[in-house]
């Protein structure tokens, strides 16, 4: 059986990633200024966050039509897949895994919709475990394992440079809103099943990256690790480089460093800090 894959632009999947597998990736829509844009086609990420903050209005974003995703699905079926796998972001935070389901009734049980419970290479890797397995020539089922057993293995955090952002664009939670007015901390977050949940509030830029630090390092032998930033490399090869010194027995050959897509920075802000793994 062949199998094809379609995953939305929040994945963050590095370009060779998803020209080797042939992915289809469906852009979700940003919108600045009342212009609208392709996540990932016709902007460039740091020249997005260079912008931000200066913007008169906030950006929005928006989830892609059903019609991109019938196309997508039916580009794979046609050109010999006898299956498609959907994997997409959590459906708590956005309305792309309902419209992709939507899209995918016409197709009689040829699709397979799956919302990630995440975003960035939280659902990235499992669309990666996905891809191996279907480059092994494993059947549907255990594609359909190996993606579950990446999801029960995934951690993802965030260090957030401020919480002003996720309050502009009305994605505050609840348990982060109860903060208060303290848009002077640095918030870490973790997100799981499409929930964030505050961890720490440090007040520093430098007590939210060692929090990081220790988060990753308690998490033992990992199978894959990505540190995201919003245009905050610097301080993201800081932390490769100390972890890479004092913990590089439990890291994986290759760590990803991902400036993360536009319509997720619309709601963290520039110079956020993150990572996303999955534990051996």
């Amino acid at each position: 059986m062949l199998i094809g894959l379609v995953t939305d632009s929040p994945c963050d999947l590095p370009e060779e990633i998803v020209n080797r597998y042939k992915i289809e990736v469906v852009p979700a829509i940003l919108v600045l200024e009342g212009q609208p844009y392709l996540d990932g086609v016709n902007i460039a990420r740091t020249e997005f966050y260079t912008r931000l903050p200066t913007m008169r209005t906030s950006p929005t974003t928006a989830a892609p039509s059903g019609e991109e995703f019938t196309l997508r699905y039916r580009k794979l079926l046609e050109s010999g897949c006898d299956h498609v796998i959907g994997i997409f972001t959590a459906e708590k935070l956005t309305a792309i895994a309902n419209i992709a389901r939507k899209a995918a009734e016409e197709f009689g049980g040829k699709i397979t919709v799956i919302e990630s419970g995440s975003l960035s290479l939280g659902m990235g890797y499992q669309v990666l475990a996905a891809a191996e397995a279907i480059e092994k020539g494993l059947r549907l089922p255990e594609v359909l394992a190996a993606i579950q057993a990446t999801r029960e293995k995934l951690h993802i955090y965030a260090a957030l440079d401020t919480i002003e952002y996720l309050r502009r664009s009305g994605r505050l939670p609840q348990a982060v809103a109860a903060l208060g007015g303290l848009l002077s901390i640095k918030p870490v977050v973790e997100l799981r099943e499409g929930v964030i949940k505050p961890v720490t509030t440090p007040r520093t830029t430098s007590k939210a990256t060692e929090e990081l630090y220790s988060l990753i390092v308690a998490l033992g032998q990992l199978k894959r690790l990505a540190i995201l930033h919003t245009n905050a490399e610097a301080r993201a090869r800081g932390l490769i480089e100390r972890l890479t010194t004092s913990s590089a027995k439990f890291l994986p050959a290759h760590i990803h460093i991902i400036n993360v897509t536009t319509v997720i920075g619309t709601h963290v802000g520039p110079d956020g800090l993150g990572f996303a793994a999955i534990k051996a």
